[in-house]
Protein backbone atom coordinates (compact mmCIF):
# COMPACT_ATOMS: atom_id res chain seq x y z
CA UNK A 1 0.00 0.00 0.00
CA UNK A 2 2.77 2.60 0.57
CA UNK A 3 3.99 1.83 -3.09
CA UNK A 4 0.48 3.42 -3.90
CA UNK A 5 0.71 6.28 -1.61
CA UNK A 6 3.74 7.66 -2.97
CA UNK A 7 2.99 7.64 -6.61
CA UNK A 8 2.90 10.90 -8.25
CA UNK A 9 -0.62 10.87 -9.62
CA UNK A 10 -4.64 11.51 -8.43
CA UNK A 11 -5.83 8.68 -5.83
CA UNK A 12 -8.61 8.29 -8.43
CA UNK A 13 -6.10 7.42 -11.40
CA UNK A 14 -4.22 5.16 -8.95
CA UNK A 15 -7.21 3.71 -7.90
CA UNK A 16 -8.51 2.92 -10.86
CA UNK A 17 -5.38 1.47 -12.15
CA UNK A 18 -4.77 -0.79 -9.26
CA UNK A 19 -8.53 -1.47 -9.88
CA UNK A 20 -7.90 -2.84 -13.15
CA UNK A 21 -4.42 -4.99 -12.42
CA UNK A 22 -6.67 -6.75 -9.68
CA UNK A 23 -9.55 -7.48 -12.06
CA UNK A 24 -6.59 -9.28 -13.97
CA UNK A 25 -4.95 -10.75 -11.52
CA UNK A 26 -8.28 -12.43 -10.52
CA UNK A 27 -8.74 -13.70 -14.56
CA UNK A 28 -7.85 -16.82 -15.62
CA UNK A 29 -5.50 -15.52 -18.28
CA UNK A 30 -2.38 -16.91 -16.37
CA UNK A 31 0.98 -15.97 -17.75
CA UNK A 32 -0.57 -13.00 -19.85
CA UNK A 33 -1.61 -11.13 -16.61
CA UNK A 34 1.41 -8.60 -16.60
CA UNK A 35 1.60 -8.42 -20.19
CA UNK A 36 -2.05 -7.61 -20.23
CA UNK A 37 -1.69 -4.98 -17.75
CA UNK A 38 0.97 -3.57 -19.25
CA UNK A 39 -1.09 -3.20 -22.71
CA UNK A 40 -4.48 -1.63 -20.76
CA UNK A 41 -2.16 1.07 -19.12
CA UNK A 42 -0.85 2.51 -21.70
CA UNK A 43 -4.24 2.00 -23.95
CA UNK A 44 -6.04 3.95 -21.30
CA UNK A 45 -3.05 6.13 -20.08
CA UNK A 46 -3.35 4.53 -16.74
CA UNK A 47 -0.89 4.78 -14.27
CA UNK A 48 1.29 2.05 -15.23
CA UNK A 49 2.86 1.54 -11.18
CA UNK A 50 -1.08 0.76 -10.06
CA UNK A 51 -1.45 -1.61 -12.72
CA UNK A 52 1.60 -3.83 -12.15
CA UNK A 53 0.75 -3.45 -8.46
CA UNK A 54 -2.45 -4.83 -8.49
CA UNK A 55 -1.57 -7.21 -10.91
CA UNK A 56 0.64 -8.87 -8.86
CA UNK A 57 -2.12 -9.80 -6.34
CA UNK A 58 -2.19 -12.82 -7.93
CA UNK A 59 1.28 -14.75 -7.44
CA UNK A 60 2.07 -17.79 -6.21
CA UNK A 61 0.90 -17.67 -2.82
CA UNK A 62 -2.31 -16.67 -4.09
CA UNK A 63 -2.88 -18.88 -7.06
CA UNK A 64 -4.32 -21.92 -5.90
CA UNK A 65 -7.00 -20.08 -3.58
CA UNK A 66 -7.94 -17.45 -6.34
CA UNK A 67 -8.47 -19.97 -8.47
CA UNK A 68 -10.11 -22.52 -6.34
CA UNK A 69 -12.77 -19.85 -4.74
CA UNK A 70 -13.37 -18.84 -8.69
CA UNK A 71 -13.80 -23.06 -9.58
CA UNK A 72 -16.48 -23.07 -6.76
CA UNK A 73 -18.72 -19.99 -6.93
CA UNK A 74 -18.99 -20.61 -10.76
CA UNK A 75 -19.62 -24.39 -10.02
CA UNK A 76 -22.25 -22.94 -7.72
CA UNK A 77 -23.82 -21.80 -10.33
CA UNK A 78 -23.37 -23.67 -12.88
CA UNK A 79 -22.51 -27.34 -11.52
CA UNK A 80 -19.25 -28.90 -10.95
CA UNK A 81 -17.89 -31.82 -13.20
CA UNK A 82 -18.23 -34.90 -12.67
CA UNK A 83 -15.12 -35.82 -13.81
CA UNK A 84 -12.51 -34.09 -15.88
CA UNK A 85 -10.57 -35.90 -18.71
CA UNK A 86 -7.28 -33.55 -18.71
CA UNK A 87 -4.14 -35.17 -19.60
CA UNK A 88 -1.69 -36.50 -17.96
CA UNK A 89 0.73 -33.40 -16.37
CA UNK A 90 4.37 -35.03 -17.07
CA UNK A 91 7.13 -32.44 -17.90
CA UNK A 92 6.96 -33.10 -21.43
CA UNK A 93 3.17 -33.22 -21.53
CA UNK A 94 2.57 -29.56 -21.75
CA UNK A 95 4.73 -29.87 -25.05
CA UNK A 96 2.67 -32.31 -27.38
CA UNK A 97 -0.30 -31.10 -28.91
CA UNK A 98 -2.60 -33.95 -27.25
CA UNK A 99 -2.16 -32.53 -23.73
CA UNK A 100 -3.65 -28.58 -25.50
CA UNK A 101 -6.66 -30.58 -27.00
CA UNK A 102 -7.49 -32.49 -24.46
CA UNK A 103 -7.41 -29.59 -21.79
CA UNK A 104 -9.55 -27.23 -24.31
CA UNK A 105 -11.94 -29.95 -24.92
CA UNK A 106 -12.69 -30.43 -21.04
CA UNK A 107 -15.50 -27.22 -21.24
CA UNK A 108 -17.40 -28.92 -18.30
CA UNK A 109 -14.09 -27.90 -15.37
CA UNK A 110 -13.85 -24.15 -17.94
CA UNK A 111 -17.25 -23.32 -17.60
CA UNK A 112 -17.32 -22.94 -14.00
CA UNK A 113 -13.48 -21.76 -13.50
CA UNK A 114 -14.18 -18.66 -16.10
CA UNK A 115 -17.73 -17.71 -14.86
CA UNK A 116 -16.27 -17.53 -11.24
CA UNK A 117 -13.68 -15.82 -12.38
CA UNK A 118 -15.13 -13.48 -13.95
CA UNK A 119 -17.54 -12.62 -10.92
CA UNK A 120 -14.52 -12.34 -8.30
CA UNK A 121 -12.77 -9.98 -11.15
CA UNK A 122 -15.63 -7.56 -10.89
CA UNK A 123 -16.23 -8.08 -7.50
CA UNK A 124 -12.38 -7.85 -6.38
CA UNK A 125 -11.78 -4.83 -8.74
CA UNK A 126 -14.71 -2.50 -7.56
CA UNK A 127 -13.62 -3.44 -3.50
CA UNK A 128 -9.94 -2.47 -4.55
CA UNK A 129 -11.22 0.42 -6.38
CA UNK A 130 -12.90 1.58 -3.15
CA UNK A 131 -10.12 0.77 -0.52
CA UNK A 132 -7.48 2.09 -2.55
CA UNK A 133 -8.59 5.44 -3.29
CA UNK A 134 -10.14 5.61 0.11
CA UNK A 135 -6.79 5.12 1.44
CA UNK A 136 -4.71 7.30 -1.26
CA UNK A 137 -7.09 9.77 -0.58
CA UNK A 138 -6.76 10.02 2.99
CA UNK A 139 -3.07 10.02 2.79
CA UNK A 140 -2.34 12.43 -0.08
CA UNK A 141 -5.43 14.47 1.89
CA UNK A 142 -4.79 18.40 2.43
CA UNK A 143 -1.72 18.85 4.98
CA UNK A 144 -0.71 15.30 4.98
CA UNK A 145 2.85 14.52 4.59
CA UNK A 146 2.83 10.98 2.79
CA UNK A 147 4.61 9.07 5.19
CA UNK A 148 2.95 5.48 6.20
CA UNK A 149 4.69 3.00 9.09
CA UNK A 150 7.81 1.08 7.23
CA UNK A 151 7.44 -2.72 7.60
CA UNK A 152 10.84 -3.01 7.93
CA UNK A 153 12.60 -4.03 11.67
CA UNK A 154 14.51 -1.42 11.93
Amino acid sequence: MQKLVTLEDSPQRIALGFAVGVFLAFSPLLGLHTVLGLLIAFAFGLNRMAVLVGVFVNNPWTLFPIYGLATYIGGLLVGFPSSVPIAALGFGAIFQSRFWLETAGAWEFWKPLLLGSAILSFAAAALSYLLVLHVVSRAKGPGKDLQLPSASRG
